[in-house]
């Protein structure tokens, strides 16, 4: 089994790269599993991830690293026995250490056959700049421990920008290589990303792959996911462990405020009431955030369900405009609102604030009724001694 983490900030576009590498996987004839880790009690990458396609279980409750330690190891070795997938991609949270994960892997000493491969982070070439500015400590430390550092979403970025970009990455990381990718199309670029990260006998795929039923019990519905070749699975019921030796909490180390909500919308509601909806709680949301954090960097991702299909909504920094895109899902039963934030330089109190009282206020100027659902574990030090 080949080990594959891919790390990077909030909103660099790991689970874009995960997914686009898991399909050029599965093409190929291997058997594929990913673990995806997010901040908070809600999958919302989960979620993104079930869409297409893949089976998932969430893995939520804060961050591999830390809340995870016992968790991580369980899973894998689960995986390891019960599915026993060609390929294991990982997925950090936006502020985890890659290198811890990378490091509890080579721990477990997988036996035989088992490889890992080189530690990629992604840095999203479009806020480069504003990062390392807003984050320095911590972005530079991501950059530092990477062994492929891949700057994404060329795509968006000025041409004569892209050489600098790459010159002071190198400088960060000597040692690392650095490439280009925009995760969003799979081409040239992708393939040469992924030979680099792969075994040569993966690249051209195995001729003779049968898709193995499913032994085990607890990996639930995967059988399904196993005829796609892909599984996806999590530790929802994680409770969190504060190890006193953990040398440096990478979420503490961040700065940054992180909260997860998710409520239940009462009333049906037609999808272009809920896009109205949508843009409006992230426009407030946004702006007073910016109060609170002017240059802010991070992630706000917000899912809003109307009657059919699904409003998603993302920004990234301070000088975005958010962006709205449908993720046809059909008819939905149970509509819910669900918001992921993790913010640059704030306090959680106030992001906690805000976010609440937005995302309530819209929904009553609409004569719409929600309802907060409250999370079983808080990812929150404070609370838990």
């Amino acid at each position: 089994m080949l080990t594959l983490v891919v790390g990077g900030f909030l909103g660099s576009g790991k689970t874009t790269t995960i997914i686009n590498t898991g399909k050029y996987l599965v093409d190929k004839g291997h058997k594929v599993a990913i673990i995806v880790n997010e901040i908070g009690e809600i999958g919302i990458d989960g979620d993104i991830i079930n869409k297409f396609g893949f089976d998932t279980k969430e893995i939520t409750n804060g961050c591999i690293c830390c809340s995870l330690k016992m968790g991580l190891r369980s899973t894998v070795i689960t995986l390891f026995n019960s599915y026993n997938p060609d390929v294991l991609i990982i997925e950090p949270t936006g502020i985890a250490f890659p290198n811890v994960i990378k490091r509890e892997i080579e721990l477990m000493d997988l036996g035989e056959g088992a490889e890992i491969a080189p530690l990629v982070t992604l840095i999203d070439g479009s806020r480069f700049k504003h990062l390392l500015k807003e984050m320095k400590h911590f972005s530079t430390r991501q950059i530092e421990d990477a062994e492929i550092l891949a700057i994404n979403k060329i795509d968006l970025m000025d041409n004569i920008q892209i050489p600098i970009i790459e010159e002071s990455v190198q400088q960060l990381n000597r040692k690392a290589k650095v490439i280009r990718i925009s995760a969003n199309n799979s081409d040239e670029k992708f393939y040469s990303f992924m030979d680099m990260i792969l075994p040569e006998e993966m690249l051209n795929g195995s001729p003779d792959i049968k898709i193995q039923e499913m032994k085990s019990k607890e990996m639930g519905k995967s059988s399904l996911a196993a005829a796609n070749g892909i599984s996806l699975v999590s530790k929802k019921e994680m409770e969190f462990i504060k190890d006193e030796q953990e040398t440096e909490n990478s979420i503490d180390a961040s700065g940054v405020a992180t909260y997860a909500a998710e409520y239940t919308i009462k009333d049906r509601t037609g999808i272009d009431r809920a896009k109205v909806i949508a843009k409006e709680i992230m426009a407030n949301i946004k702006t007073e955030v910016m109060e609170h954090s002017p240059e802010f960097i991070g992630h706000i991702k917000m899912f809003l369900d109307s009657d059919a299909d699904t409003v998603k909504m993302n920004v990234t920094a301070y000088f975005e405009e958010p962006q709205l895109e449908l993720i046809e899902t059909g008819k939905n039963e149970n509509l819910k609102l669900k918001i992921l934030s993790a913010i640059s330089n704030m306090e959680k109190d106030e992001l906690v604030r805000i976010v609440d009282t937005f995302s309530t206020d819209a929904f009553k100027r609409y004569g719409i009724e929600i309802e907060k659902l409250e999370a079983h574990h808080e990812h929150d030090h404070s609370h838990h001694h």
